[in-house]
């Protein structure tokens, strides 16, 4: 099912969202969320989705990006489901990299993120998981958590003069 997606002005997006037991994470109801959440990022032709942005708040993304046209030089990044992430470590090294939202829709903006994060949560069944992403990989770790502590990249923009409209950024070459 697609879910409806919370746009920027919502209070739902600046919450902070709520650990998933494990208890919780089993049912059935829990699963078909998930189910729903990756079906919807994909509808919206996104890359990743944290639970408040489709209203839940529930620290929970999905992330995804097989050969995307917004990335075409970035390797695939395959279906992952992270539940009650943490970043548990950050290169310090940050790298500029275009960014976008659906729910800040038709608009993106350069953001610096960490070229690379170690990242610790459960998966889909309740397993632990700990990955070390880098690239584009990292960049939507971080997005999604942002989105999870109740932030949008916006906040991490030091220069709004390059946040542009996708189709002018993309007829033109972005601003700055």
């Amino acid at each position: 099912m697609i879910l409806k997606v919370s746009r920027l002005g919502h209070p739902v997006l600046r919450r902070p969202t709520e650990p998933v037991s494990p208890e919780e994470l089993a049912t059935p109801a829990f699963q078909r969320f998930l189910d729903d959440m990756a079906d919807t990022m994909r509808e919206y032709d996104g890359v990743g989705l944290a639970a408040n942005q489709v209203h839940v708040g529930k620290l929970a993304a999905v992330i995804e990006s097989e050969a995307h046209p917004k990335y075409p030089d970035e390797p695939p990044v395959p279906l992952t489901f992270l539940v009650n992430p943490v970043i548990v470590e950050r290169s310090p090294e940050t790298v500029d990299g275009w960014e976008g939202c659906l729910s800040v829709p038709d608009l993106r903006g350069k953001v610096p993120r960490s070229r690379w994060v170690r990242v610790r949560a459960l998966d889909r069944r309740g397993k632990a998981l700990e990955l070390r992403a880098e690239g584009l990989f990292a960049r939507i770790i971080q997005h999604e958590c942002d989105h999870l502590a109740g932030g949008v990249y916006l906040d991490r923009m030091p220069d709004l003069k390059t946040l542009s409209f996708t189709l002018e950024q993309a007829r033109f070459g972005g601003a700055g």
